[in-house]
Parts: structure tokens; C-alpha cells; sequence
């Protein structure tokens, strides 16, 4: 930035004295707060993050410094909550990518399980029921373990870990048995997620290119 651009000292100070008053406005509204869900918090928030990047931005542009503190900013994810204020029921929604980054490995990990499950056979043999199939050695794995098992195993199976995400979602009830069976994921209303938690790659190229742009100094 160009001296010509740089902030004053005057528009530092003020934004720091923005940031004191959002501060104070945060505690009184946390300290008035009518519920988990309360919606002067969740602005008082949003109002406290917004002034703290402001004064973290000028700070930096004036003195080449920056604040001991980072406040994270509202998930643009998802909209706002709009569900139940104390869910009887829940729905967790899961999705995790996997690459078929050894097929090899794969068939032989499936193959060893259909041995075990189909034991040897009239002539001590046993009976290739995966062969040289990915879609059987899939239907194989999936079917002995639990997702979460393959999650932590699945470089043993010759998988190859993709995005993730998890999303626990509010509702009233429980649905009747079988309801959804036909269509899981059709009825995922984004404005029911009480939580969710998203793994990728791509949270770990953003990190390094921030690192990379950082100057000497350090710059959070």
C-alpha cells in the first residue's frame, strides 16, 4: 500500500474505539440473552467480528502490526437457524469422498474377507467371490465395516481420502420407520443445521497460500 493510501493514525484510534464499544455491546447482550438461540447475541457477534477485522486491517496498514486475537466470522455456509429452540429428535447427515487409489489393494482386502465369511471350501479351496470387481469388493467392504472404521482404515483398503462433511440437523420428531428410506437425503433443509464440520484440502491450500502471503513481520 502507498503511503498516499494508508490510514491515519486518527481512523486507527477511532476503529479501536469502535471495537471497545462492540465489546460492550456483546457482553450486554450475552449478559441479557433470553436463550441459546438469542438473536441480539448472534448480532452483537456478527457486530464484534465485523469491527475487529476493520481495526485489524488498518492496524496493520498504519504500523505493520497486528492483534493478538482472531475472532472467526459467521459460517456463510448455511442460513440462518431457523429450527426448533430445543430439538426433540436429530438427523446426522454424512458425506466422505474416497478415490480408488489401489484397486489392488482393494480386491485383496475384500477377497481376505469373503475367505473368512465363506470358510474353505469341500476341496480346502476357497471361492473367489470378488475376483477382479471394485463394485464387489465395495459392496464387500461396506458391508463388514462401520463408515467410521473405513474413515480411519482407509489407507489400508487402498482408498484415498477425498471432502468430507457432517451435518446434525434439528427436528421435532422422529420420523416413522422406513419413511425416508427412499430418498435419505431429499428432505435436508440447510435451515435446520444445528452444526456441521466439513474436512478438505482446499482448507489446507487456503492456510498455506496465507502463510505464503504473509510478510516477515507475521501477519495473522
Amino acid at each position: 500500500m502507498s503511503d498516499a493510501a494508508q490510514p491515519t493514525a486518527a481512523e486507527v484510534r477511532a476503529a479501536a474505539e469502535a471495537v471497545k464499544a462492540a465489546i460492550d455491546r456483546h457482553l450486554d447482550a450475552v449478559e441479557r440473552r433470553t436463550g441459546d438461540d438469542d438473536p441480539a447475541v448472534y448480532e452483537a457477534f456478527n457486530s464484534l467480528a465485523a469491527a475487529a477485522e476493520v481495526y485489524d486491517e488498518l492496524l496493520y496498514d498504519r504500523y505493520d502490526e497486528v492483534t493478538p486475537f482472531e475472532i472467526p466470522g459467521a459460517d456463510d455456509s448455511l442460513p440462518p437457524y431457523a429450527g426448533p429452540a430445543e430439538p426433540s429428535a436429530l438427523s446426522v447427515l454424512i458425506r466422505r469422498d474416497y478415490a480408488v487409489a489401489e484397486p489392488q489393494r482393494l480386491l485383496a482386502q475384500a477377497q481376505r474377507l469373503a475367505d473368512i465369511d465363506e470358510g474353505p471350501g469341500a476341496n480346502g479351496s476357497t471361492t473367489p467371490v470378488v475376483g477382479t470387481s471394485v463394485h464387489a469388493a465395495l459392496g464387500m467392504l461396506f458391508g463388514e465395516y462401520e463408515p467410521d472404521e473405513i474413515a480411519s482404515r482407509h489407507k489400508e483398503f487402498g482408498l484415498e481420502e477425498g471432502d468430507s462433511t457432517l451435518w446434525v440437523s434439528a427436528a421435532e420428531a422422529l420420523p416413522e420407520p422406513g419413511e425416508w428410506l427412499a430418498a435419505p437425503f431429499e428432505d435436508a433443509d440447510p435451515e435446520l443445521v444445528v452444526c456441521r464440520f466439513d474436512v478438505s484440502a482446499v482448507f489446507d491450500e487456503e492456510e498455506l497460500d496465507e502463510e505464503l502471503d504473509e510478510p516477515a513481520a507475521g501477519r495473522a
